[in-house]
């Protein structure tokens, strides 16, 4: 397939730049391993709170910038025009490398807010919400500019919003915890577990349309139902996060219920997902794309879906909150549901961005199940953690630190995987960065 709008290719450089600091993000995650079984290792220089902030904040960084890209790319085959204005894409993708990457420096010399993933300074917080304001109105201006609207530009739109009006409450910090709790997570929660999902769901149809050549229509129907879903359950969701930290009683009921049925957006991704593979027109030569695609579909159903329902309920989650029980739905939901529809994206839209055509692809599809397998794995290693530490912990009222001493099996499997995830890495990037080297160039 050849590019069909040059404007296109502007989603190349933010696809580099989510590539260079995913790898980043995973080589914190190591350290981070190595941390647990070893405290003491690179102390004082990077603690284990400063890798922890850092390996989180790039990754939420890596995401938005796969997000941005993908939105590049296919809003222009969406609404059949050229992107309103390349320079201003090209200028809001440099400054937003140069804040994520100050931002990253600044926490290694402690230059950071203390908000748990909100750790941005007010000056990186202004210059993240300036940068959301120019690809907001980018797009925007490229839909008006466009001959038409369709359901996945909508929903991605909407997608978009929500994340730059959510993240305003990022600014807002009470003396009150509880109150800064309480609004904290409208930042967390309605970004990861609604705004997020919109974007997901509105690149998850475009690839389908695209790789399976189904109906527009019948694509469109389900991301209708999958957003109507997402919202239902995942604003009172909200409440299974207000179980414990003194807000109303009532929260525990509300929350319960609703973050309960928080599955079937997930669910109804699945049932999308094979749907219209079941229905495909075509045979699309991008096999590692197609894989991806259907893999975040399940991947996310699981983590976000079945690792999250595990302990959402506060008769469950008042034994686990806290615990790795939380690390382990935590890793898989976010690979799942974000993770992997990214790299969907960037394996569709980098060959057609690079001109070239796809024929072997051995080493991304090995890269998609040594990595998939090894987060499988590490979130095992971590669920029995998690399971271990809420019996001696919050069961048997063993310290912290005694408790601790009985993981680190759990611990070495974790680190185990985390190399071999990050090995599959690292064979992912080699072809994400030599593809245009060893296929053949359309002509």
């Amino acid at each position: 397939m050849k590019i069909q709008y040059d404007s296109q290719r502007v989603a190349y450089p933010f696809f580099i730049a989510a590539m260079v600091l995913f790898g980043a993000q995973i080589l914190f995650g190591l350290l981070i391993g190595v941390q647990y079984i070893w405290p003491e290792t690179l102390f004082p220089a990077i603690p284990f709170n400063i890798a922890r902030m850092i390996h989180i904040n790039l990754l939420v960084v890596w995401l938005i910038f796969g997000f941005m890209g993908s939105a590049y790319y296919l809003l222009p085959e969406e609404v059949e025009g050229e992107i309103y204005s390349v320079k201003l894409a090209y200028l809001h993708c440099v400054l937003f490398v140069i804040g994520g990457a100050t931002a990253i420096v600044g926490y290694l010399f402690r230059w950071h807010d203390g908000r748990e993933f909100l750790e941005q300074p007010t000056v990186i917080k202004v210059a993240i919400v300036i940068v959301v304001l120019m690809f907001i109105y980018n797009m925007i201006m490229t839909m008006v500019k466009g001959k038409k609207t369709t359901g996945v530009t909508v929903v991605l739109l909407i997608g978009f919003l929500g994340l730059a009006v959510f993240y305003l409450f990022a600014f807002y910090k009470p003396d009150n915890m509880v109150v800064d709790k309480y609004f904290w997570w409208w930042v967390v929660h309605l970004w990861v577990e609604g705004v997020w999902e919109l974007i997901m769901a509105a690149i998850l149809a475009f690839l389908l349309i695209k790789l399976t050549g189904v109906d527009r229509e019948v694509a469109e129907k389900w991301l209708y139902i999958i957003v109507g879903l997402t919202f239902m359950t995942g604003i009172i969701g909200t409440g299974h996060h207000y179980y414990w930290i003194g807000t109303p009683e009532f929260w525990q009921t509300w929350g319960a219920w609703f973050s309960a049925i928080e599955v079937l957006p997930f669910a109804a991704m699945v049932a999308f997902t094979f749907k219209m593979i079941s229905k495909k027109t075509r045979e699309h030569p991008n096999r590692a794309a197609i894989l991806w695609t259907v893999g975040a579909a399940v991947l996310s159903f699981l983590g976000a879906g079945v690792w999250g329902f595990m302990h959402t309920l506060p008769q469950i989650n008042y034994y686990t909150h806290g615990t790795q029980i939380t690390a382990s739905h935590g890793h898989l939901a976010f690979f799942g549901a974000y993770v992997v529809i990214c790299l969907a994206m960037i394996s569709y839209a980098t060959p057609i961005i690079r001109g070239v055509k796809v024929s072997n692809q051995k080493l991304e599809i090995f890269a998609f199940w040594t990595m998939v397998v090894s987060m499988l794995f590490m979130t095992f290693a971590l669920t029995g953690a998690g399971i271990l530490q809420s019996y001696l912990q919050r069961v048997l009222a063993y310290s912290y630190m005694e408790t601790q001493g009985y993981m680190s099996l759990f611990y070495g499997l974790r680190l185990f995987f985390g190399v071999t995830f990050m090995f599959g890495l690292a064979i992912y990037l080699y072809d994400f960065f030599t593809i245009g080297r060893k296929e053949k160039h359309l002509n």
